[in-house]
């Protein structure tokens, strides 16, 4: 082989490999792009999915009062909210468990000063929700009853907090009972959900006398549950 063909060999072998290399980084490269375009894609899912949980789930929503407890009137109160969340109420609580008619929003509100979290709902609901929030409400220190007239399907509502949802199956119902029952603002923290009214079939109106318009603002009285009025049927909560 003569000195020049050896050279030109040298010099294709070479190329050869130069080519081989840069395929084997164009190869490399397309590798680690395309692994590192499925991480950004999963980062991506998983921060997307943490975004829609806690939006779903936020309780950035809840509305929140400054009432004080034990404020007692024997008269029919008109409070500013309605659902109630606080303020002047009955000197009667209202027993927890599950009511199928309205019950006394000034009975009701005792129960919240008491720790219990009020559930109302659209008389319309449909059952398969309806069903949802009785077994939300099958526990202690909950209420459950409709409410005509309600601003939404369902209001979840404890002292000085409420949350208005469109459905009973709404992921942040259960994260505000958990939160709200029994919870910090609670008045009366550890007083009695049973023991008051709730035995009987008929609602018991409260007297519409000397309404008052200032539900935070009554002298105080000492809880005593009525226990000769009739209210509506409820079934009592574990």
């Amino acid at each position: 082989m003569t000195k020049e063909k050896a050279q030109a060999r040298r010099e294709h072998l070479a190329r050869m490999r130069a080519e081989q290399q840069r395929k084997e980084r164009r190869t490399a490269f397309l590798m680690w792009g395309a692994g590192g375009l499925v991480i950004v894609l999963l980062v991506g899912l998983v921060a997307f999915y943490m975004v829609n949980e806690r939006a779903a789930t936020s309780l950035d929503n809840v509305t929140s009062a400054k009432y004080v407890g034990s404020q007692h009137t024997q008269t029919k109160v008109t409070y500013k909210e309605s659902p109630p969340l606080g303020g002047e109420h009955n000197p009667a609580w209202q027993n927890c468990g599950i009511y199928d008619q309205p019950v006394n929003n000034e009975n009701a509100v005792h129960s919240m000063e008491h720790g219990a979290v009020w559930i109302t709902y659209r008389p319309d609901l449909p059952k398969a929700e309806l069903d949802t929030l009785k077994e939300l409400a099958s526990k202690d220190y909950m209420l459950l009853s409709p409410y005509p007239e309600l601003p939404a399907k369902v209001v979840a509502s404890s002292w000085n907090k409420q949350l208005k949802l469109d459905s009973a199956e709404d992921p942040r119902l259960p994260k505000f009972i958990t939160k709200y029952k029994n919870g910090p603002d609670t008045p009366e923290l550890g007083a009695a959900c049973s023991g008051g009214v709730g035995s009987t079939t008929a609602e018991a109106p409260i007297p519409a006398s000397a309404p008052s318009t200032d539900p935070s603002q009554s002298a105080p009285a000492t809880d005593a549950p009525a226990t000769d009025a009739p209210v509506p049927s409820a079934t009592p909560a574990p």
